[in-house]
Parts: C-alpha cells; sequence; structure tokens
C-alpha cells in the first residue's frame, strides 16, 4: 500500500485549521454544530480557494471524502479534551500557526506542480494560507488576523512560501526539506506572537490603532 504525503500533509493542514476554528468557536459560545462548521471553514476553506484557482476540476474537499475527517476529529477533541477561556486563546494561535505553515508549503507546491511560475505560485501560496483563517475570522465578528496591524500574519507565510520556491526549483523539495520550512514557518509565527512583532503601517505617520480581539 502506497501512502500520498502530499495528501497526508494537506490532512494534518486542516486538522490545524479545523481546531482553530473549533476553538474559537468554544469561546464564542456557538454550539456543537457550530464548532463543526467554522472548523470546516477554516480547515477547507483555503484549499478550497487554491483549487479553484488552479481549475483543477472540483475542489478536492468535494471530491474527497477523507478531507471530512479532520473537522469531525478536531471538533470532537474540543468538545471533549479542551475546558478554560484563557487555554483555548492560547491553543487558537498555536493550531492556526500550524495550519499556516502547513498550507503556505502545500499551496505553493501544488501551484508549481500545475505549471504555475515562481510569483504566482509564491502568491496562492499565501492565499491557501490565510484564506480559511479569514473566512473563519470573518464567520467569528473579529478582525481577521492577516488585517490586524498589531499582528504579523501573511509576513510569515510569505516566507515559507518563498522557501519552499526556492527548493522546489533547485530539486531539493523533499517530505524532511519542506517540514523544515513549515517548521521554520509555525516558529516565526510563534515568535511574532511572542515578541508582539508587526509590519510597518500603511501611512508612517499614522498612529496605529488597537484592537480588542474576540
Amino acid at each position: 500500500m502506497t501512502i500520498d504525503l502530499a495528501l497526508v500533509i494537506d490532512l494534518v493542514g486542516v486538522f490545524f485549521f479545523a481546531v482553530s476554528g473549533s476553538l474559537l468557536a468554544a469561546r464564542k459560545g456557538f454550539d456543537l454544530v457550530g464548532s463543526l462548521l467554522l472548523g470546516s471553514m477554516v480547515g477547507l476553506g483555503g484549499g478550497v480557494i487554491r483549487d479553484i484557482i488552479l481549475n483543477v476540476g472540483p475542489p478536492a474537499a468535494f471530491t474527497n471524502p477523507v478531507y471530512l475527517v479532520p473537522p469531525l476529529l478536531a471538533a470532537g477533541v474540543v468538545y471533549f479534551l479542551v475546558g478554560g477561556v484563557e487555554r483555548v486563546s492560547r491553543l487558537v494561535l498555536a493550531f492556526d500557526a500550524g495550519g499556516l505553515a502547513l498550507f503556505c508549503v502545500t499551496g505553493t507546491l501544488k501551484a508549481l506542480d500545475t505549471g504555475m511560475n515562481a510569483i504566482a505560485a509564491l502568491v496562492l501560496g499565501v492565499t491557501t494560507a490565510v484564506g480559511g483563517g479569514i473566512l473563519r475570522d470573518v464567520t467569528a465578528n473579529r478582525v481577521p488576523r492577516v488585517f490586524d496591524p498589531q499582528d504579523l500574519y501573511a509576513i510569515p507565510a510569505f516566507f515559507g512560501a518563498g522557501i519552499t520556491v526556492l527548493l522546489w526549483h533547485h530539486g531539493w523539495l523533499n517530505l524532511i526539506t519542506g517540514t523544515i520550512a513549515a517548521v521554520v514557518v509555525f516558529v516565526l509565527r510563534l515568535l511574532a506572537l511572542r515578541f508582539h512583532w508587526h509590519a510597518p503601517l500603511a501611512a508612517r505617520s499614522w498612529a496605529r490603532p488597537r484592537f480588542t480581539r474576540g
């Protein structure tokens, strides 16, 4: 029996993002159905956007039933194992960082494999990584992290997608190097959260606004 490593990595990314969605649903007081739907939205949203842009036929989330397993598992894990609002807040960030790291690599790789040029593949990798999170945050009625001036969200994804492009073009991309690229993005994201790194504002003279994070 052969194992499709790309599929396995994609499913792990779906699970990480789905957990972040279900955790946010728990924090917002949603019911179990809301948890499953929000987890599915963030876990599958980025991949659906990617597949539609690539025009490779119906998105994998709708043609392969195995993609439904991670959101179901995530909703169950959160329902039975997670408690405490403060703990939930930290876990949302950690699992979101894991999903971001994996999806920026797999999204870029799939774009390259379908013949996209390096720049287009990099942009699509970032879109895959942040797309589900945007859907999750808008649905949960909070400012998407990618637009939060107090946060550094898209830049780690750009960094990971760029590493993936370089590795692919030099023939060095494999399971080990791809995993390392994802780990680098994950660590960079956590460091940004820990030390409150952020990008310059759109207008240098403006004051940085403060958002309350729900």
